[in-house]
């Protein structure tokens, strides 16, 4: 008899990377007993302190799939990747097209240095996937884009620019999005105690510094929710635009009905 996903153990690892300076949101999530668990929310300034909590996280036998909203794979020296193009074609209408990514620009040495990091510690590239398969695998994801399909919206929410009560309203509803639809799709997501802490804070009013932190959680939780998606479906169920070589990035497709 081949093993069924209740039996299954495998971890999904969310990393909202900071292109050049500032945060780095995270988050950890687990699958077992046929469901998606919520371990935790934190976030990093310095990539040296991510690697060592990964390592921490996840031991070198454990199966895991590191979702990382940052361009980690580029051989272009100008101009745009084919998947930063597919995004502009797709998501425009949406406001949700990704910045241009190519080897002039000042951030493509750190995020690269981040893929080829997680490549030494076994986490492969995984532009295709068997899906519930264990294995050391790493995607390369978009928020805004994923947010689109997941939650069918109009527009993209617009928490990372404008005056700070207009963030944190559309935060509230990040917020509110994550709690209604991650947590009946499949896989289903189980939320936890440092979760709730968010819509504590998002009740009362919060400095940029605050918003900033909050932001970047939610980001990694999205990107962590992405990768299991992606493992539990495969190209199912997800999109990929772009490809192995020159770059790719994975945003579940449009959900509509029950799932």
């Amino acid at each position: 008899m081949g093993t069924t996903t209740s039996e299954i153990f495998m971890k999904f690892i969310g990393i909202d990377l900071a292109w050049s300076s500032g945060y780095t949101g995270v988050c950890a999530l687990i699958w077992q007993n046929n469901q998606l668990e919520l371990l935790e929310l934190n976030h990093f300034q310095k990539v040296h302190d991510i690697l060592i909590w990964i390592d921490d996280f996840i031991a070198p036998t454990e199966g895991a799939l590191i979702a990382v909203d940052a361009p980690t794979l580029i051989t272009n020296h100008t101009g745009m990747r084919l998947a930063d193009k597919l995004t502009h074609q797709y998501f425009r209408r949406y406001h949700a097209g990704c910045y241009p990514a190519n080897l002039s620009r000042p951030f493509a040495r750190q995020t690269v240095a981040f893929g080829s990091s997680l490549e030494q510690r076994g986490f492969l590239h995984a532009p295709t996937i068997t899906p519930q398969q264990v294995g050391r695998f790493q995607i390369e994801v978009f928020p805004h884009p994923a947010m689109v399909n997941l939650f069918q919206l109009e527009r993209i929410l617009k928490y990372k620019k404008g005056p700070l009560k207009q963030r944190q309203s559309e935060l509230i509803k990040l917020y509110n999005y994550i709690v209604k639809n991650l947590t009946h799709y499949q896989p289903k997501l189980v939320l936890n105690f440092t979760f709730e802490l968010i819509d504590t804070s998002l009740k009362q009013p919060l400095t940029g510094k605050q918003l900033k932190a909050i932001e970047d959680q939610l980001d990694s939780l999205i990107c962590a929710y992405v990768a299991a998606y992606w493992w539990y479906w495969g190209p199912e169920r997800n999109l990929i635009l772009g490809d192995g070589d020159s770059g790719y990035i994975v945003i579940p497709a449009l959900i509509s009905g029950t799932l």
